[in-house]
């Protein structure tokens, strides 16, 4: 091998190591400040290793994981990492049914201010002019309660993972009047086996049912005064410096609280980090802290692992030999927006892998085995 030969190598060799150490400076670095209320920091002052999350980068961008957006980070409070896969900061991620942990916040908004009774308000008498017109009426429906759609356990026959249930929420998108469509449905049953039934976990049985959290819009809109999008921009998004939502609307022009709702990664970290606080943002109070404990406790079982709130999921997170419990927003696709109080942690993943076999699994490998792992070092 020539001398001029030996000199390149070791020129070659020396940029290449110059630009790894650069990429892995820039990716540990805090991320650019924008002036949305967001205060950064770097990882390592905030006790995050940057290796994980170095790999997990390579790993998306090689495409060892499919369709991802975003994930963006937070801990103690400010936000530490932020990636962009597809789009940048300024776009609005449409992360499905995630958002409709938005409308318990809304509602419990609506509580604080007095504008709404309580949990225990029954639905029908707040929307009188759908209890007129009500179809298969059954005493049960009359004490249907905003609890019961918080919790995903109203007795109607709604069943969004059930490709038969009338009440799934591809029939309602094709009818005009989408909270008549879940107020007219029959009452659910349930088949099993043997005459005796014990009493379901916390008292509730869970069926997945958009339509119902749709239908607290409209409770929403009659009990303040206010259309749903309106009152959120008030009392929820303009204190969190949040400007710009783009709803999804019914063909009443209803606002979709059921999911939908396209907001940018980083503002979906603002709702993260808002109940992380218990409710505060940058020092002032947005939602009641009592409301925040009580949405973010176990309400009804969903299975031997997950539990569910005021439509908020319950789930621990395991990575290495320890487990992490969390409350997170879940859409289609794998979107999560993950809070992991013990870790005073935050984490959103944006994910366009709709309807696909496996999309919630990829997402929570990014959590444990990246994410979890670079906060548990």
């Amino acid at each position: 091998m020539t001398a001029r030969v030996t000199t390149f190598l070791i020129v070659l060799i020396c940029v290449s190591a110059s630009a790894i150490l650069s990429a892995q400076v820039a990716l540990s670095a805090a991320p650019e400040s924008r002036k949305d209320g967001w205060p950064t920091a770097s990882q390592e002052s905030t006790g995050i290793s940057s290796k994980p999350l170095q790999d997990m980068e390579s790993a998306v961008r090689a495409g060892d994981f499919k369709k991802i957006g975003s994930v963006l980070i937070a801990r103690h409070g400010k936000l530490v990492y932020e990636s962009y896969f597809d789009g940048d900061a300024s776009s609005l991620r449409d992360t499905r049914s995630a958002t409709k942990s938005i409308t318990d916040a809304l509602i419990g908004i609506a509580i604080g201010e007095k504008k709404l009774t309580g949990v225990d308000a029954r639905v029908l008498q707040l929307l009188p002019e759908h209890a007129r017109k009500l179809q298969n009426p059954d005493p049960r429906k009359d004490k249907i309660t905003v609890e019961d759609f918080l919790t995903m356990s109203a007795p109607l026959e709604c069943d969004d993972w059930n490709d038969a249930s009338r009440g799934n929420e591809e029939r309602m998108y094709v009818v005009e009047d989408w909270a008549q469509f879940i107020l007219d449905l029959p009452i659910r049953g349930r088949m099993h086996v043997g005459e005796q039934v014990g009493p379901p976990p916390y008292g509730r049985y869970f069926s997945y049912c958009t339509g119902g959290v749709f239908t607290l819009s409209e409770v929403l809109q009659e009990t303040t005064g206010v259309r749903t999008d309106r009152y959120a921009q008030e009392n929820l998004f303009g204190p969190l410096g949040i400007t710009d939502a783009q709803w999804v609307y019914s063909p009443m022009n209803i606002p979709q609280t059921g999911g939908g709702l396209r907001l940018s990664s980083r503002d979906l970290l603002k709702i993260a980090q808002l109940y992380l606080n218990g409710g505060t943002w940058q020092g002032k109070r947005i939602v009641d802290e009592a409301w925040v404990h009580t949405s973010t406790q176990p309400h009804a079982r969903i299975d031997d692992d997950t539990e569910y709130g005021y439509l908020w999921w319950l789930k621990s997170f395991k990575s290495g030999a320890t487990s992490y419990p969390a409350f997170f927003m879940s859409g289609n696709g794998g979107n999560k927006v993950a809070v992991f109080p013990g870790l005073d942690l935050a984490v959103v993943i944006t994910s366009t892998n709709y309807s696909t076999r496996g999309m919630h699994e990829q997402t929570e490998k990014l959590l444990t085995e990246y994410i979890l792992a670079a906060v548990g070092q």
